[in-house]
């Protein structure tokens, strides 16, 4: 009995791979529970129910940094965002680049993301892609932090490690992540048209075959049901298998830097969270930029609900924002002083700094700008973790040297937001390995805030 049943079963799954197979020849989408669908209400102005790992990306804590507000007598306050799961900020963006992606067409379920990344916009992509059912492709340059590219390997993209050169070079990270989408998407035209044309060839004979076939299907299902199964042949369980080669299904080039979805991650996301934490009480905002998206966002949405609200820049080394903001020019120190360098950033932090004006940092609405060193945010990540137990990135200490040049500026009584981007724990191999920083001249020293000393 058992073994008729078993046999039932096998012949019952052989029909269902047969009916699987003629509704992939006549194209056929069934809408099965099982596979992922997502939700947009953008045209509604509203985030849609997200489920599963995107559903914890965001409502990070707004925590108070004693050690900063008791020195400055301002409340200092930094948006958590290495809580989200993939570790910083740029969950958000990676949620909201994919999310509209696939809402234009632009990215089909199973196909590929690439970017161009640093790091953390790589980890964020190589994190939620999977919970989209997507595949990730990631560029980054050589000279970031070893264990950033360890962490996308160990997330299951594929990683390309490239020299670091000028934007307007064709083998810049974000271009040659440009050209990798491309070529998926001819890959997966090629392949298309070669399964429609396998498919044509088959056309003419599945309708003819398929009531044929499924009819001898039910034959042999009752055959075992009815216990006899040494009429059973092993051969028909398999004569269902249907193998479409469809492996490509194309590629998305993220594009982090010009692509809207990441202001829009912020001015819908984040801003409003800070707002909402704050009770829209607070009297400053202040951030770095790389791609633009984070500061854009938050000071337009912060602007909108309060004009009276100030929103200032912190600028890295060798990055030309600062002066673009308070001069209009986009030009940097070293290049002034015809010091450059050839690493593209003339700063040993990561993720912040840029010598163009991005789409996406075309929507800031700011008030002022400051410009940091990396002494500052190397002394800043030390003073934090000594006094603090915060042990933030790069990018976190200088936004928390912005923080306190504000409230030198604004004096006591304000309340300033800043934003700690990513967790320490991707720069150990640079920004927290002390042998590189004596290397460069930047092995902390300071026992206090005596470092941003005016």
């Amino acid at each position: 009995m058992a073994a008729a049943t078993a046999a039932g079963a096998a012949a019952a799954a052989a029909a269902v791979s047969l009916i699987a197979c003629y509704l992939l020849l006549h194209k056929g989408r069934p809408n099965l529970p099982w596979v992922p669908t997502v939700g947009f209400s953008r045209a509604s102005g509203r985030r849609a129910r997200r489920r599963g790992l995107v559903e914890a990306i965001g409502n990070t804590p707004l925590i108070r940094i004693n050690s900063l507000s008791d020195a400055t007598g301002c409340e200092i306050l930094g948006k958590a965002e290495f809580l989200n799961p993939g570790g910083s900020v740029k969950d958000r963006v990676a949620v909201k680049i994919i999310e509209e992606a696939l809402e234009s067409g632009d990215l089909v379920y199973g196909g590929t993301v690439t970017e161009g990344s640093a790091g953390s916009t790589a980890i964020s992509l190589a994190t939620v892609a999977p919970a989209y059912g997507c595949r990730c492709h990631v560029v980054i340059p050589d000279d970031a932090a070893i264990e950033k590219s360890q962490i996308i390997e160990a997330l299951g993209a594929t990683v390309e490690r490239v020299r670091p050169v000028s934007i307007t070079h064709r083998d810049h990270f974000v271009n040659i992540a440009r050209r990798r989408a491309l070529e998926a998407n001819k890959l997966a035209a090629a392949q298309s048209e070669s399964n429609e044309k396998q498919t044509n060839g088959l056309a003419h004979v599945g309708s003819e075959m398929m009531d044929d076939k499924l009819t001898a299907m039910q034959r042999e299902s009752n055959k075992m049901q009815n216990n006899d199964p040494a009429l059973f042949s092993t051969e028909t369980l398999h004569s269902g298998k249907c193998d479409v080669n469809s492996d490509s299904k194309g590629g998305f080039f993220a594009d982090q830097f010009e692509n809207m979805a990441n202001y829009r991650a912020h001015y819908e996301w984040t801003g409003p969270e800070i707002w909402k934490q704050t009770k829209g009480n607070l009297h400053a905002f202040v951030a770095a930029a790389g791609t633009g998206g984070t500061i854009a966002g938050v000071s337009r949405y912060l602007k909108e609900k309060n004009r009276s609200i100030k929103c200032f820049l912190m600028d890295p080394p060798g990055s030309g924002l600062f002066n673009k903001v308070t001069r209009g020019v986009m030009y940097t120190k070293e290049e002034a002083e015809g010091k450059r360098l050839k690493n593209p950033f003339d700063t040993i932090t990561e993720g912040i700094g840029i010598n163009r004006v991005t789409k996406n940092f075309m929507m800031a609405e700011l008030d002022g700008a400051y410009r940091g060193s990396d002494r500052e945010a190397v002394e800043m990540s030390r003073f934090l973790l000594k006094n603090d137990g915060l042990f933030v990135g790069s990018s976190s200490a200088m936004n928390c040297v912005g923080a306190v040049r504000v409230a030198q500026d604004l004096g006591p009584g304000h309340t300033i937001v800043t934003i700690l981007c990513d967790s320490g724990m991707r720069h150990l191999s640079k920004f927290f390995n002390e042998q590189y920083l004596a290397d460069h001249g930047l092995t902390p020293a300071a026992t206090a805030l005596e470092f941003l000393d005016k």
